[in-house]
């Protein structure tokens, strides 16, 4: 289903080298709010500052596809040294087609790094590649909309675990 998460994480943390070996994924595009930080923050966590640099490392590309405005998106991801793509508008996959092109792989080797199942699972499973779903970093959503989609996508996670899904930890 386009909605249900194939892999949900506690955290960007969680999300290993050695499995994206497993899957074959060579690239990822992350979503900035409540994944990499807080909701609207431009604060990144020595934690998730480490585990860009294990990444970078490994060999894995990085990117930041984001539904916020370049004012938003610019900033952030020059700062921690990541290409960016604003004005994403997942669940389209519009932004994914443009990060993918500049990434120069394939779908299959890519996949989405997001925490809102209506923006970027969907967004994702749209454009065919995968989705690293993720717990939201923070419990609060500061916009009405993100709040509303929040209360709508237990039944998609319970949906995951009901299949045998696991929390990656």
């Amino acid at each position: 289903m386009i909605l249900t998460p194939e892999f949900i994480f506690r955290n960007v943390e969680a999300i290993r080298p050695e499995f994206l070996a497993q899957q074959g994924i060579q690239a990822l595009v992350l979503d900035v709010d409540n994944t990499l930080t807080g909701d609207g923050s431009q604060v990144l966590e020595d934690s998730v500052q480490a585990w860009l640099q294990e990444m970078k490392a490994a060999g894995i590309s990085l990117t930041v596809v984001s539904n916020n405005t370049a004012r938003r998106v610019r900033p952030f991801a020059e700062r921690i040294g990541l290409g960016w793509v604003p004005l994403a508008c997942k669940p389209l996959p519009i932004g994914l087609m443009v990060a993918r092109r500049r990434l120069g792989v394939t779908k299959a080797q890519m996949a989405m790094v997001g925490d809102q199942i209506y923006t970027d699972r969907m967004a994702a499973g749209l454009y065919g590649i995968r989705c690293l779903f993720l717990l939201p970093r923070t419990p609060h959503d500061k916009t009405r909309g993100v709040r509303l989609k929040r209360k709508l996508e237990p039944f998609w996670i319970h949906r995951y675990f009901r299949k045998g899904g696991k929390l990656y930890e």
